[in-house]
């Protein structure tokens, strides 16, 4: 008989491979402090002494010098002679003005409204309910409406991933015959800027928050597509705008549970034509052993949310049901995202 085998388990040393990840919590906020100092800004125009780099920024050298040699060692920084570091190619992803950047999600991944949640997973798998709640005392909408500052560093978290994301989707799926097209909670406007890019003739409409949708004009002006969009705002449990032909929306559905989603789909149905569409762009969890990036993004999704998950295609069918949508197929993309088309029924 064979030995059992989980895929991505390597069979040799098997110690070795846990003990890396159950030891992963210091690197993730390693790099969300590094981030948070602005250390890979400084290193952009190249090595620089520790030092230097502790003394502009009012560190301990000390300090510092022990953190970038714990990041050295897994490849972000290379460290030369006397204390002198450089970003590797991987560290410059953490550049804030690298166009793959992924600073703003290394700091939000490190912040109290996700670190500290996180310290409370245990309540959340015994109650089912989300720590953010417990540690905060309010959801974790609320506090960002309370907190604009809180708020701004998840708001640069999701532009941090959406560059490649916003590409992905936007490869992924053959958008002819949609003549105008809206994204749903769109946030900045960079999925939706990404997809007009591409087709020229597309009108667009991005809707969210007063308060964040006002930030999305800035990304249709650098765009130079600002002529073919509108922006309207208001909540999506109650109304859409009409006049649409397709409704997009990524990584919305899940933060919220099945009734929650179901009156956002039912808001998606009452705006659309009768040959409208909508496009949920999330992760669709694979069945059983199956590694994936939706397994794990689902815990964050239970201790943050207001009883948020990730879903499996099976589920998305369910999910569908009664909101006057028919799930018509699923479409990976190059990441971890997967397009589902839902059409009126």
């Amino acid at each position: 008989m064979s030995k059992s085998r989980v895929k991505g388990v390597p069979t040799s040393r098997p110690y070795d491979f846990l003990f890396q990840m159950v030891i992963s919590k210091w690197i993730s906020q390693a790099i969300g402090t590094v981030v948070e100092i602005g250390v890979p800004d400084q290193l952009a125009k190249g090595a620089r002494q520790c030092r230097d780099l502790a003394r502009e920024s009012g560190l301990s050298e000390d300090g510092l010098y022990r953190l970038l040699r714990a990041l050295a060692s897994v490849g972000l920084f290379a460290e030369g002679t006397d204390r002198r570091f450089r970003l590797t190619n991987m560290g410059q992803l953490l550049r804030s003005d690298h166009p793959q950047s992924l600073a703003g999600y290394a700091r939000f991944t490190a912040h109290d409204i996700t670190w500290r949640p996180w310290g409370m997973l245990g309540y959340s798998v015994k109650t089912g309910m989300p720590a953010f709640d417990q540690v905060f005392n309010a959801s974790v909408f609320d506090h960002f409406s309370r907190n604009p500052e809180v708020a701004a560093i998840f708001d640069n978290a999701m532009t941090s991933i959406s560059a490649m994301e916003a590409r992905a989707t936007s490869e992924a799926y053959d958008f002819r015959g949609v003549e105008t097209l809206m994204d749903v909670a769109g946030g900045h406007g960079l999925l939706l800027a990404t997809v007009l890019r591409r087709h020229k003739r597309m009108r667009g409409v991005l809707f969210d928050l007063p308060h964040v949708a006002a930030n999305a004009a800035v990304t249709f002006t650098r765009s130079g597509i600002s002529g073919r969009v509108r922006i309207e705002s208001g909540d999506f449990f109650r109304e859409l705008p009409s006049g649409t032909d397709a409704i997009m929306m990524k990584h919305i559905l899940h933060d919220w549970d099945d009734e929650s989603a179901t009156r956002i789909l039912q808001s998606c149905h009452r705006a659309l034509g009768t040959r409208g569409k909508v496009l949920i762009v999330d992760p669709v969890v694979p069945p059983r052993n199956v590694p994936h990036y939706g397994k794990l993004l689902d815990l964050e999704m239970l201790v943050l949310t207001p009883r948020g998950r990730e879903r499996t295609k099976t589920e998305f069918v369910k999910l569908l049901e009664g909101t006057g949508f028919r799930l018509s197929r699923v479409i990976p993309t190059e990441g971890p995202l997967s397009i589902v088309e839902a059409v009126k029924v």
